[in-house]
Formats: C-alpha cells, sequence, structure tokens
C-alpha cells in the first residue's frame, strides 16, 4: 500500500457545540477536545496539511449565527490553526459543499482526508460519505468526533450509541475509523489506515 498523502479536516469545533441544545454528549467533548487538539499537534509536527471550517447559518439564525460568541471557535482550536491552513465557512452537513476545500486538497496532492470535529451524526457523516465521489479516502478518528441524543417523530436513541453506530457504519464501507493514538502512530510512519468493508462486515455479524 502507498504512503497516504492526508489532510487533516477540523470541522465545526466551535462554542456551539459545548453548551446548549447542541452540546456534544458522547464521547464527552471533555474528551474529544484534547483529541482534536492532538491530531492538530501531530499534523503540524508532521508536515501534514490541515483545514478549519466552521458552519453558519447566517445573521440572526437560532444557531450558527456569525455574529454570536458561540460561532467561534474554541480557543485550544484557534489558537494551533498553522499559516497556510484552509479556512472556510460551510452551509452544508458536508465540508465539500460550497467550500474551495476540494481545489485546496487537490493543489496539496492529498489523497486522504483525516476528519476530526463535530458532530458524527451530521458533518462529520456527510463529509466521509461524500469523499469517496473525490475520489478521496476517509480517515475518522473515534475519540475525537462526538454524536448527540436524538429524539424524533422516527424514534430516539442516545449519543453512545449513535456514535458507536455511525463508527460501525462509517468503517464498513466509507472510511478507515481508529483513535487519535493510532493514527498519530499511522502519520509518523507514514502508513496508511485500511477500514472494513460490507462484505466483510455483513460476514462477521453473520457468522457472530
Amino acid at each position: 500500500m502507498t504512503q497516504p498523502h492526508r489532510a487533516l479536516v477540523v470541522i465545526d469545533v466551535q462554542q456551539q457545540y459545548f453548551a446548549g441544545p447542541l452540546e456534544v454528549q458522547f464521547p464527552p467533548h471533555a474528551e474529544s477536545l484534547p483529541r482534536i487538539v492532538a491530531a492538530m499537534d501531530a499534523a503540524v509536527a508532521a508536515g501534514v496539511p490541515v483545514a478549519v471550517l466552521q458552519h453558519t447559518s447566517g445573521a440572526g439564525a437560532p444557531v450558527f449565527d456569525p455574529t454570536t460568541p458561540e460561532w467561534q471557535l474554541r480557543p485550544e482550536v484557534e489558537t494551533r490553526v498553522p499559516a497556510g491552513a484552509f479556512r472556510s465557512e460551510k452551509r452544508f452537513g458536508t465540508v465539500f459543499a460550497g467550500t474551495d476545500l476540494l481545489d485546496w486538497l487537490r493543489e496539496h496532492d492529498v489523497d486522504t482526508v483525516t476528519l476530526v470535529g463535530y458532530m458524527t451524526n451530521n458533518c462529520v457523516l456527510a463529509s466521509a460519505a461524500e469523499a469517496e465521489t473525490h475520489g478521496l479516502e476517509a480517515e475518522v478518528l473515534s475519540d475525537a468526533t462526538g454524536a448527540i441524543d436524538l429524539r424524533n417523530a422516527a424514534g430516539s436513541v442516545d449519543a453512545q450509541a449513535v456514535h458507536g453506530t455511525l463508527l460501525a457504519l462509517l468503517d464498513s464501507n466509507w472510511a478507515a475509523v481508529t483513535d487519535t493514538a493510532t493514527w498519530v502512530e499511522a502519520v509518523g510512519a507514514g502508513t496508511a489506515l485500511t477500514g472494513s468493508n460490507l462484505v466483510a462486515s455483513a460476514g462477521r455479524t453473520a457468522g457472530a
């Protein structure tokens, strides 16, 4: 397997996710934020390009209003954004729609995007699923992402189940899922990570 050309994509690590109705619940943000920071530090040290995105819903919106303090990045992330990093606002779940991220990735010869940030059940999921349509491999760091409880007309599920289920789903087809420490080792060694696939995942289930 050839050495991957990675970029670390930091998704929406904004104050909006640290309090209020969208507060990340699993893993707790007190645990996931240090892992995001560790991934950023490792990327900078290894010369891995970094992209940082922030969701916006426009002025006056009930959430992600860019005129409010809740819209700002967490300071632990803001102070680590390296010179030359890609920065953009986005209005959709996926990091690719309405941004110039794909052009920037191609300019840097990136073939693998590593996704960290929030939320597993929205922007991480959407971005990982779209990556394959652009010929990109995706990696998702399980302890540097997070989910919320979901309750709606279709049913309800707690954040831990949401997070765990979506990581299993992503690893079955759209991304290699691992933890931050393993990813840092792979970056240092210049090695690729491999996820599962639908056939293998289905086979494990059938044989359980």
